[in-house]
């Protein structure tokens, strides 16, 4: 199974990972909200605030994904978003992608009082 770790006290995150949960018709994923319920982390080397910063995922091999590669991952096993995988693994696309999140997910956590309150 391919295990994501998301920030479930984020309204935008908790919209996307449920609507994935909906589509997930193979049960393909464990999702695990880490900001309720960050024991999920224990045994892993992800830290709690890296972890409410970007989206990790871990594939069936334990490789870890973070930000955009996590969301790649992701969309390649989701039938519905196949396509904008492929498509944002185009490196030029993925760059730009990449860095669009990481604006985002930064600009997110400062704005987040929980996540600024997290020790490592």
């Amino acid at each position: 199974m391919i295990t994501v770790y998301y920030d479930g006290k984020c309204n935008i995150c908790s919209k996307e990972i449920n609507y994935y949960k909906k589509i997930d018709s193979k049960n393909k994923f464990n999702w695990f909200d880490i900001a309720n319920n960050p024991e999920k982390l224990i045994g892993t080397n992800i830290k709690i605030n890296d972890a409410l910063l970007y989206l990790h995922v871990e594939d069936q091999e334990g490789i870890l994904y973070i930000g955009i590669d996590a969301f790649i991952l992701i969309w390649k096993n989701l039938n519905t978003w196949k396509y904008l995988a492929y498509l944002i693994s185009i490196p030029p696309l993925k760059k730009f992608a990449g860095a669009a999140y990481i604006k985002f997910a930064k600009y997110r956590y400062s704005k987040l009082s929980y996540c600024r309150n997290k020790l490592n």
